[in-house]
């Protein structure tokens, strides 16, 4: 069982930038795919972007595609999200998790951690 730790999260304004980190524990973080999902209030949770478990393939959501970055250090035991050009329709808790499936047939598996506030002014 992974668990994870997500940060890195805050207030920022528009066309500002921000990196999460998700910090896992357990010794299977290497082997396992993962991704970054979003939940704005009164939404429904979405997923942002993917990664593969060795980091050689990666999925994001039209939205964030060009904007954001996914990546993973697989010796830290740590899932990155680079976010660039951050708008205010990217407000939302953020969250890391194992998934399973890809593109549109992305699902998470197993708990989430707690998530990152990210705030986006305008």
């Amino acid at each position: 069982q992974v668990q994870l730790v997500e940060s890195g999260g805050g207030l920022v304004q528009a066309g500002g930038s921000l990196r999460l980190s998700c910090a896992a524990s357990g010794r299977t973080f290497s082997s396992v795919a993962m991704g970054w999902f979003r939940q704005a209030p009164g939404e429904e949770r979405e997923v942002v972007a993917a990664i593969t478990y060795s980091g050689s393939s990666t999925y994001y959501a039209d939205s964030v595609k060009g904007r954001f970055t996914i990546s993973r250090d697989n010796a830290k035991n740590t899932l990155y999200l680079q976010m660039n050009s951050l708008q205010p329709e990217d407000t939302a808790v953020y969250y890391c998790a194992r998934i399973t499936g890809w593109s549109s047939q992305i699902r998470s598996v197993g708990s989430w951690g707690q998530g990152t506030q990210v705030t986006v002014s305008s």
